[in-house]
């Protein structure tokens, strides 16, 4: 019976539900491809730590040159996460001669033209499925399936954590804090959870994607990002009001020979199909110029939807190493990166959601229209809530047509100077 031995360095969540997969499903595995994969090293920090599975004791090593210097494990799948060792790791597999699977998305947006440079150099397998969506197949989809494709735009809900506050504050009346406290209680946010309200874990991701869609290494250095910790339970009640919903999108697209990469909360039209994505659910809205519009849906994370999508990226490694089969490995360009075809977010055009906290006096509303109307800002609509109080500031909504950001950060700014508007405007972006 043909074999291949694979080594996982990392067995917390996603390595576990891979040695799960791989110990149930091997056997059909072997029946679909011919040869049956077989873990033979794992990389732990601690042999002695208790487990939530039974391992067997020899398969555990804390040395990584027992994986990467032994012949006999050709595929190595880095499941630790963070920057490093995993970097220094995935580099020495490839130069060791290793087909590589990482679920790793912080080292490709952070350092994938050193990472993809060395796959093309050494001609290895490195497959990174994982790194986005967890068991949705987005990047083979625009590795494969779409290749014909000039890719026009792909707009994602691509952090669970961040869907799943946002649906539980509205759908339940919770404040920001008291939906990330529940997504906590369910395991969906980390006990830090900043790299996902932040909005840093989306733009990680939209890095890779944008990379893939548009040909060249595009870092995350060059993504925009906005997190939806300033979000407030009350623009969630106007945006809805107005027909919308928010939603933290990641977008990558290109218009006008210019390509925008970014990350922000979004208010979405209620027919929009993202809007129906709920909770810790993921989408990806994608445009190309035969295929049209297609949607990419499911669970973008936890152990059993990321080891599918690890397992997958080893059965096309196993494809490339023994049966020479040449899947579409071809790396984004990571040399003469365009990055002045990356549009800057003050030259986008939007359309905008303001919420002022003003004086409930007359004049106020004039002499933010006229700041508005000074800076090229048309208003499309405003609604005034009257006071509850004889004394006290209210909301002011306005929503309006399309506008260059760089207008609206310099008419902000002096709208906030005003001594009537008794807090910093709320701002959002219309899809």
């Amino acid at each position: 019976m043909k074999e291949v031995n694979i080594a996982l360095l990392g067995f917390g969540t996603v390595g576990t539900g891979v040695y799960e997969l791989l110990i149930k499903n091997s056997d059909l595995i072997k029946e679909k491809i011919g040869i049956k994969p077989i873990i033979k090293k794992i990389l732990v920090k601690d042999l002695k730590k208790k487990r939530e599975i039974e391992v067997d004791k020899n398969l555990l090593t804390t040395n990584v040159e027992e994986i990467l210097k032994d012949p006999e494990i050709s595929i190595v799948c880095e499941l630790m996460g963070g920057i490093e060792p995993a970097k220094e790791y995935v580099l020495k597999a490839l130069k060791e001669g290793k087909e590589v699977v990482t679920a790793n998305k912080a080292i490709l947006a952070q350092h994938g033209d050193e990472i993809w440079e060395e796959a093309r150099k050494r001609k290895r397998f490195l497959g990174f499925e994982a790194s986005v969506g967890g068991g949705i197949p987005i990047i083979k989809t625009l590795k494969e399936a779409l290749i014909g494709n000039n890719i026009k735009s792909i707009i994602g809900i691509i952090n669970g954590t961040t869907n799943y506050i946002l649906t539980k504050m509205l759908e339940n009346n919770l404040s920001f804090k008291d939906a990330l406290k529940a997504a906590q209680a369910k395991g969906y946010a980390e006990a830090d959870p900043t790299l996902d309200i932040k909005g840093i874990d989306s733009a990680h991701k939209i890095s890779i994607l944008a990379s893939l869609a548009f040909g060249f290494y595009i870092p995350v250095s060059k993504v925009y990002i906005e997190g939806i910790d300033q979000i407030d339970l009350m623009d969630l009640k106007f945006a809805k009001d107005f027909g919308y919903v928010v939603k933290l999108l990641a977008f990558a697209l290109k218009r006008k020979g210019k390509i925008e990469v970014r990350v922000h909360p979004t208010l979405i039209p209620e027919n929009h199909v993202l809007t129906s994505v709920r909770l810790n659910y993921n989408a990806l809205y994608i445009t190309g110029d035969f295929v049209g519009d297609i949607l990419l849906y499911g669970l973008g994370a936890g152990k059993e939807p990321t080891a599918s999508a690890v397992v997958s990226d080893i059965i096309d490694a196993i494809e490339y190493s023994y049966f020479g089969k040449k899947p579409f490995i071809k790396y984004p360009l990571t040399k003469n990166n365009n990055f002045f075809n990356i549009r800057p977010i003050e030259e986008v055009e939007f359309k905008y959601y303001f919420r002022f906290s003003a004086i409930d006096k007359p004049g106020v509303l004039s002499k933010i229209s006229g700041i508005l109307g000074k800076n090229n800002i048309s208003i499309a609509s405003v609604v005034q809530i009257g006071r509850q109080k004889k004394k006290g500031s209210v909301p002011v909504v306005m929503l309006t047509h399309e506008t260059k950001e760089k207008n609206v950060i310099k008419a902000l700014q002096e709208i906030d100077k005003l001594d009537v508007v008794t807090a910093p405007t709320k701002k959002f972006r219309i899809l």
